[in-house]
């Protein structure tokens, strides 16, 4: 047997396929936006949540990693089809960098403790609650470098608490949307 024959391939074609369409979806999904105070309505936690729930942790941190990196260099894929490293290191970029941490939550969590319905509505939660704290955290900072201040608590009330509840529907919808695409397509 060969070399070649003996190594596994780290994605299949089809792996790569699908990271890089949930990574259009998840641009896609940016560009629905519907301004709301100092953070707008997107929605791009619903992408991220269908990514992982369709593609697993790994796939889905690939595909979020992807997102990330086609903004960073200054494609149009993030809100208000806006790109580049301003945006992440802007008051807002925590959150979507919080996403990579949603992503390795799911994942690990998925490893630890299986694929079962309430394991992986736990892990979903978990890491939205870890993409929020994170985020705002990176709000307040960002927000508090100049001659203003903003407390964490001012913060959550702008940015999280007005978003819990649509995010925790965009979460139902994903699970649904990711169930039936998972029964009638081979992934």
């Amino acid at each position: 047997m060969t070399e070649q024959n003996t190594t596994k391939r780290s994605f299949s074609t089809k792996e790569i396929v699908l990271t890089a369409l949930f990574t259009a979806i998840t641009a896609v999904c940016a560009w629905i936006s519907v301004p709301f105070g100092a953070i707008s309505f997107t929605m791009q936690t619903f992408a991220i949540f269908c990514a992982l729930l369709t593609l697993g942790g790994k796939n889905g941190l690939f595909s979020i990693f992807a997102y990330i990196l086609l903004g960073a260099i200054g494609l149009p894929v993030f809100n208000g089809f806006k790109g580049g490293v301003g945006i992440l290191v802007g008051p807002t970029g925590g959150y979507i960098l919080g996403f990579v941490l949603m992503a390795l939550i799911y994942w690990a969590g998925v490893g630890l403790f299986g694929e079962k319905l309430l394991v992986r509505i736990t892990l979903l939660v978990l890491g939205l609650l870890v993409c929020y704290a994170f985020g705002t955290l990176w709000f307040v900072y960002g927000y508090s470098i100049g001659e203003s201040t903003m407390s964490f608590k001012k913060a959550a009330e702008i940015c999280v608490y007005p978003f819990v509840p649509f995010d925790l529907l965009k979460m139902v919808l994903a699970f649904v949307i990711s169930y039936r695409v998972k029964k009638h397509v081979k992934l």
